[in-house]
Parts: structure tokens; sequence; C-alpha cells
């Protein structure tokens, strides 16, 4: 292009508008600098998800070849005799027959940035029943992402979401609610979900799952925090008197605050408060979320606190070759017909 046309083009983007000019810097700037290499992307997965090896995802051999490629996709072949099946880098996982592998990553930039279905769709150019489903199979895998066991303080406190059936068209018992609503019941009910947070200090981890509906128990805080905590570790909670029979029973040293006190030396919540109130004001941008949904949306956030600090670019590619490496068998009709329950 010559340094006239140039000035033509000068002075033709001097007459649009500013709204324009903004789209316009955006697709420049995305030229300019390519984050999403997809060529790029296939090779960090296929690193990691073989870093051990090549194994079959149905039996588990290690005994596989290269079986040519489908659709721009390296296939493989299990040589196992009582297997013979193929796969792909992505089969079992969020990404097991897409149609458009390279707008994954651009998908996952969207999530981050907490982009809603529509603006995501439109972006990235597809539909928006298809940006949900690829959302809620993200989700299922960031659930499944692997936590070590806590050491040392546990800070542990519950917060609650209103039970919602948002999106069902046939709620029995009650007349639908509008956006947000509340309560038939005062106070804590089973028409409250109680989601239950637990902070390590030491290694700067949270878990937060659904526990129950209504007041917390015994078995809904082994449900949640058992697989995590030993004898050494020391829990600190509010005046809650559901952590009592669960610490005795467990043997674990427990520190409770008493009712309207924020501190008692080392011990306090505030991490978990703090956590709370992020995740509540978090929450309010989707307008209500189903019930069956909420343990998914919790790993969301816990994964964009936990990668606050990592850069862009590195944080959506992660955040998909992570998924990966779990094991996800969702279908459209699984994820839209699940229905609310608290995993035993």
């Amino acid at each position: 292009m010559g340094d006239a046309s140039i000035q033509e083009l000068i002075a033709g983007l001097k007459k649009l508008k500013r709204e324009d000019l903004q789209k316009l810097s955006f697709v420049i700037l995305k030229l300019l600098h390519p984050k999403h290499d997809h060529k790029q992307f296939m090779e960090d997965l296929q690193e990691s998800k073989f870093s051990t090896g090549r194994t079959c995802p149905h039996c588990s051999s290690t005994i596989v070849i290269m079986f040519g490629s489908f659709d721009g996709r390296q296939r493989y072949r299990c040589k196992n005799p009582d297997c013979r099946k193929t796969f792909s880098d992505f089969t079992h996982s969020p990404l097991t027959r897409t149609r458009y592998p390279d707008k994954w990553v651009p998908f996952a930039e969207c999530m981050l940035n907490d982009k809603t279905l529509r603006k995501t769709a439109k972006e990235i150019g597809i539909a928006v029943s298809t940006a949900f489903y690829w959302r809620h199979k993200l989700l299922k895998a960031l659930q499944q992402l692997d936590l070590v066991p806590f050491e040392g303080i546990i800070e542990a406190d519950e917060t609650f979401f209103l039970f919602s059936e948002k999106g069902r068209r046939d709620i029995a018992g009650r007349a639908p609610r509008k956006r947000g609503g509340v309560a038939s019941k005062r106070g804590l009910s089973h028409e409250q979900v109680c989601v239950l947070v637990a902070f390590d200090r030491d290694k700067d981890r949270t878990i937060s799952k659904v526990a129950c509906t209504g007041m917390i128990s015994k078995k809904s805080i082994d449900r949640v925090i058992g697989p995590f905590v030993t004898r050494d570790t020391v829990l600190c909670t509010d005046a809650n008197r559901g952590y009592r029979p669960y610490c005795k029973d467990k043997k674990i040293q427990l520190v409770q605050l008493k009712k309207g006190q924020r501190k008692h030396g080392i011990y306090h919540v505030q991490n978990v408060n703090s956590y709370h109130s992020g995740l509540k004001r978090w929450m309010r941008m989707f307008n209500g979320v189903a019930s069956k949904y909420l343990n998914g949306y919790l790993a969301w956030f816990a994964f964009k606190v936990k990668k606050a600090e990592t850069a862009m670019n590195a944080k959506m590619k992660e955040m998909i070759i992570e998924a990966c490496l779990k094991g996800v068998a969702e279908t459209w009709d699984s994820i839209r017909l699940a229905k609310f329950g608290v995993a035993a």
C-alpha cells in the first residue's frame, strides 16, 4: 500500500464514530499480536496429556501407535488385543467431537473475561446453544481439578444461595419466581443451598462446594472437606455448632469464634469471608444460576482466583489444557436434563 492509499485510509478513519474505532482497534491489535495460536496449543496439549508416554484412554494400555489423521487431527490406535480402539488428543475431554477446535482457546478467554453467552457466541462465531454447551463441559472438567491435602490452620465458613430451578418450565410446588426473588420462609430452610468454603492458609488453597440445603451438618461437612483434612489440622470456624461433632469424630482441633468475635489471636475467618464477598459479587452478573449447575460455577470462580496473577495468554491455554486432562463424557442432554443433588 502506497503513501497516498494510507492517507486516504486515515482520512476515512477520521469519519468513523468512536465506538467503530474502538472495534477496529481491537481487530488491529489481534492481527498484530495473535494470541490464539492453534498449532502451538495442540503441541502444548499433546505434551501435557502424554507427558509420561501415550496411553489409551479406553483401557490405559501403553502399546499405542500413530494411526493417520482425521479432519486435521492426529489419530492413534491401541494395540491391546482386547481393545484395538482408536482415539485422538481430544478423546474423553471437553473437546471430544468438537467441530471447531481452533475456537476453544478464544472461548476460554471470553469465559475468563466473564463475557455473557450471547457476547461470546457473537465474538467467536458460534451459536448461543453451543456456547452454553461448551461452558458446561468446561465446568464439569474444572470440578475435577486435583487438590492436595490441607495443612495447618484451615478457615471454614458457609454462604447460602437461594435454591433455583432457572430454565425449567415444569416447576412443581410453587409459582416461578421473577429474577432474583426471595424464599417463602424466613431464615435458613431447605430453600437455601449451603456452600461450604474452606481456606488453607499454608498452601493458599480454597475448596468451595455445595454441601447441602438448609443448615450444615456433620455429614455434609465431611463430604466437602473430609478428604483434605488430617489430625494435624486446626479447623477455625464461626460459632456454628455443626462443626463440633465432626471435629470430635475426626479428632481434629477446633477453634470457634464466639458470636460477634472477629478474631482470637491468630485465629479468624477473614480470608473465607473475603472469598464469600468476591463470590457473591461475581455471581450477581449471571442474574441467578440454576442450583444444579452451582458446583461448576464455584469451580470456575476458584480457577479465576487461583490464576489471578497469571497472564491472560497463559491462563486461557492452561484452562483448556487442564480441562482436557480430565475425563468428561457429558452430552447436550446430560447437561440440559441434569437435576440438583448433593453427591454422596
